[in-house]
């Protein structure tokens, strides 16, 4: 039994004030499918649960320790890296690990909680009893949660100490507003759009599992299931990049040399054409290799045609048409339907942007047109719009056709 005078036990106290804790770690067990997600106090010789979210019954409460010898965090502390681990039992470093046979399980992911001097204060992990994928983006939602713990953190020794300056102060409340909103929009997110595909795939695989379901039927429920998938990577991107730009990394662009971008932006247009409702008709003239990041503009291409899905009509197609003209790379996307407000174009490239008078089925993300926005800056260019009962809305990209 802890000594209430024990003083790792106000790491448990710090963690529990962090707002919506406990939805960051179902986010995490979201993203991972893993049934048990801790924050952990590491030290050198001590490990307990600060936070934890349990649907295994792996039976760790905040203020509950393990030996820190027998954890792998106690690895992640000491390489300040993140480790992660998809199937233990088909990995050549931990298939003989003592931590896994131990605890029984099969997966596992942890990521150091870094302070602003440096410090390892602890780590973000997770686990479960069978193997679980672990792609990039899980990795870098563990690793941005674990930054906003990290903040929160200093910001409440911040206020503990009070020895700001009062300009330091200000700063500091700004910083913690920022965190704050940052911390809400992400979790609110999380817990909307990303589960809404999540919960379409889990229901269409159910429905495949019954035997009386005839092959057009499968193919049709297929077909859902791989556009819930498509709307969840579109999701996990945008949220990715939009919060590495708050975090102070922004959109970063690589162009290290000219490159033929017509089968960049046919294959986006050929993955949206498999999930979407609407026909979509494409031209595409670029005659020449051009110095551009290819893989940024295909993902600026993929959000307009997102969004030109998500609100256009289904029964109208959606128009495609990108060349280079007068020295200018320009790239429209236009689909039919009703036209957005004057007064509502105006904060469409604002994160978490969202037009209220679209019914709820319809709603975005909020992130697609912020993040093509961005890219095209980063491309030293901009993307407008325009929209009437007449033409439809397209939204348009120009940027500086840099040849080879």
């Amino acid at each position: 039994m802890l000594s209430e005078n024990d003083p790792i036990l106000e790491s448990v106290r710090q963690v529990e004030v962090v707002s919506d804790i406990t939805m960051i770690l179902e986010a995490c067990g979201t993203a991972t499918g893993m049934g048990f997600v801790a924050v952990a106090r590491v030290t050198e010789d001590r490990w307990m649960t600060c936070a934890s979210h349990d649907q295994v019954n792996f039976g760790l409460t905040p203020g509950d320790e393990l030996d820190v010898a027998s954890t792998i965090c106690c690895e992640v502390r000491a390489g300040r890296n993140i480790i992660t681990i998809p199937d233990v039992e088909n990995s050549n470093i931990y298939r003989d690990h003592p931590t896994p046979r131990r605890y029984g399980f099969q997966s596992y992911i942890s990521v150091p909680i870094i302070r602003s001097d440096d410090s390892i204060w602890g780590t973000l992990c997770a686990l479960d009893p069978a193997p679980r994928e672990i792609d990039a983006e899980a990795e870098q939602l563990f690793t941005i949660f674990a930054r906003l713990i990290a903040r929160e953190l200093d910001r409440q020794d911040e206020i503990t100490m009070g020895r700001q300056e009062i300009s330091a102060g200000r700063a500091s409340l700004q910083t913690e507003r920022d965190t704050a909103r940052l911390r809400e929009e992400f979790i609110a997110i999380v817990g909307h759009d990303l589960r809404n595909p999540i919960a379409a795939v889990t229901s269409g695989l159910r429905m495949l599992e019954k035997p009386n379901r005839s092959p057009e039927h499968r193919a049709m429920l297929v077909l859902e299931m791989q556009r819930a998938l498509t709307r969840a990577s579109q999701i996990i991107t945008n949220l990715m990049d939009f919060a590495r730009g708050r975090l102070g990394a922004g959109i970063e662009v690589n162009a290290p040399a000219p490159i033929n971008l017509a089968p960049i932006f046919r294959d986006v247009i050929g993955e949206i054409e498999q999930v979407a409702s609407q026909p979509v008709h494409s031209s595409i003239d670029l005659p020449r290799a051009l110095v551009a990041d290819p893989q940024r503009l295909g993902q600026l291409l993929s959000n307009l045609l997102g969004n030109a899905v998500a609100h256009g009509d289904p029964n109208q197609p959606i128009i495609v048409d990108i060349s280079e003209r007068d020295d200018e790379l320009v790239a429209s996307v236009t689909n039919q339907g009703t036209p957005i407000p004057p007064d509502v174009q105006a904060s469409l490239f604002q994160p978490f942007s969202r037009n209220e008078n679209k019914q709820k089925s319809l709603r975005g993300l909020g992130l697609g047109l912020y993040i093509a926005s961005q890219i095209a800056l980063a491309h030293r260019g901009q993307i407008d719009v325009s929209s009437s009962e007449e033409a439809g809305t397209t939204f348009t990209l120009r940027m500086p056709a840099n040849p080879a």
